[in-house]
C-alpha cells in the first residue's frame, strides 16, 4: 500500500516559527501512569515536508538516558511527531556512556535506517560513528548537543554557553557581585561544560569567584553524594550552580538534607518537581528552562525530510526561557508529562 508523508495544508517547507513558550491549557491531560500522551505536548512549530514512499520509514533516536525527563520529553515529542507521519521510531538510551552511544549508531546503521538522531553526551568522541553513518549513506541530525562535524546534516539545539552567561547575570543581581561560587557540574558533558564555561565568564567578570567543581556525572545520585560533599566541605558557602537537570535535582536534595535551605542561593538548568519546591521556597533563584518538546519535533522533521531527501537548514535554534520564583507557574506545563 503506498503511504504518504504529507506537510500539513497551507504549511510550507520546514517553517520554523519562534519557539511557543505558553501553556497548552486546550490539551489533553497526561495518561494515569504518569507518561504523557500525545494530545497532552504542545504544538510543534514546524512539520516536515515528507514523502511518498512505499515503505516504511525507519529512524533512529539515540539518546543519553532514558532517567532524566529532559530527554524523557525530546522522546515523546519525537515519537509524537513520528506516530502522526507512520514513521517507525527506534529510541536507543545511550546509559550515559559515549561508547554505548557510538555502538548504538554502529548498529542502527547496520539495520538500515533511514536516519539517526542523536544527543551526544561527547561531542568528540561521537564523531567516527556519524562518520560512519554519513559514509554508509545514512543522514545524522544531531540535537541539544552541537557537533562540529560535516557529517552531520543539521542541528538541533541551544546555545548553551550564552544561556550559563544568562543565569551567571541572574545570580550577580542576587549576590551583588560577590561571593564565591560552588558548582555541580557533568565533566564528561560536552554541553554541560559549555554552560559552565559561560557561567564562569559570566559571574567571574561581575566580580565573583569560581569555588569548589564537583562531577555529577549527569547521574542525579552521583550529583547529589557530591554535592553533599561540597556542601559539607564549605559550610560558608552561599552560592551554588548546577550545570544540567541531574545535577539541580542531585544538589535540590542536598541542601535539603542537611538543612541549607536558609544559608544558600542556587541557580541551575531545566526544572523537575524538587525545583519547582526550591522556586517556590525562594532558594532557587533562577533556572534555564529549555524547550524540551521543540527539540524532538524539530529533530524528528528535519529527520523525516532528510530520509525523504529534502533540503534541511543547517541549524535549528530552540530559545531558552530563565524561569524564577516570579514565574515559574508559566512554566508548569513542562511538568505534566
Amino acid at each position: 500500500m503506498r503511504r504518504t508523508l504529507a506537510l500539513a495544508a497551507g504549511a510550507s517547507l520546514l517553517v520554523l516559527s519562534a519557539c511557543d513558550s505558553s501553556s497548552p491549557a486546550e490539551s489533553g491531560s497526561a495518561s494515569d501512569d504518569g507518561s504523557s500522551n500525545a494530545s497532552s505536548l504542545p504544538e510543534p512549530s514546524m512539520q516536515p515536508e515528507g514523502c511518498e514512499t512505499t515503505d516504511e520509514l525507519e529512524i533512529g533516536l539515540v539518546t543519553i538516558n532514558l532517567q532524566a525527563l529532559f530527554f524523557n520529553q525530546i522522546n515523546e515529542a519525537a515519537q509524537a511527531m513520528a506516530d502522526e507521519y507512520g514513521v517507525d521510531l527506534q529510541i536507543i538510551s545511550g546509559e550515559n556512556d559515549s561508547v554505548t552511544q557510538a555502538n548504538a549508531i554502529n548498529t542502527l546503521v547496520a539495520d538500515g535506517v533511514d536516519a539517526i538522531i542523536v544527543a551526544a553526551i561527547d561531542t568528540e568522541g561521537i564523531k567516527p560513528a556519524i562518520r560512519a553513518a554519513d559514509e554508509a549513506g545514512v543522514p545524522v541530525v544531531a540535537v541539544d548537543a552541537i557537533v562540529e562535524d560535516p557529517a552531520v546534516d543539521t542541528q538541533v539545539g541551544t546555545a548553551n554557553a550564552e544561556g550559563g552567561a544568562q543565569i551567571g547575570e541572574l545570580l550577580l543581581e542576587e549576590s551583588g557581585g560577590e561571593g564565591e561560587v560552588g558548582i555541580v557540574g557533568a565533566l564528561n558533558s560536552t554541553i554541560q561544560l559549555e554552560r559552565q564555561r559561560g557561567f564562569e565568564e559570566a559571574v567571574t567578570e561581575g566580580g565573583m569567584t569560581i569555588g569548589t567543581v564537583v562531577d555529577g556525572r549527569n547521574i542525579q545520585e552521583n550529583a547529589q553524594t557530591a554535592a553533599e560533599n561540597l556542601l559539607t566541605g564549605n559550610p560558608d558557602l552561599q552560592y551554588l550552580y548546577a550545570t544540567g537537570e541531574p545535577a539541580l535535582i542531585g544538589l535540590a536534595a542536598a541542601v535539603r538534607s542537611q538543612a541549607a535551605q536558609d544559608r544558600v542561593t542556587v541557580v541551575g538548568w531545566d526544572l523537575a518537581e524538587p525545583v519547582v519546591d526550591g522556586l517556590e521556597e525562594g532558594w532557587i533563584a533562577g533556572v534555564v528552562q529549555q524547550n524540551t518538546f521543540e527539540f524532538g519535533y524539530q529533530a524528528m522533521a528535519a529527520a523525516i525530510d532528510l530520509a525523504c531527501g529534502n533540503p534541511v537548514q543547517e541549524e535549528y535554534p530552540v530559545d531558552t526561557q530563565i524561569v524564577t520564583p516570579e514565574n515559574y507557574e508559566d512554566y508548569l506545563y513542562y511538568l505534566e508529562g
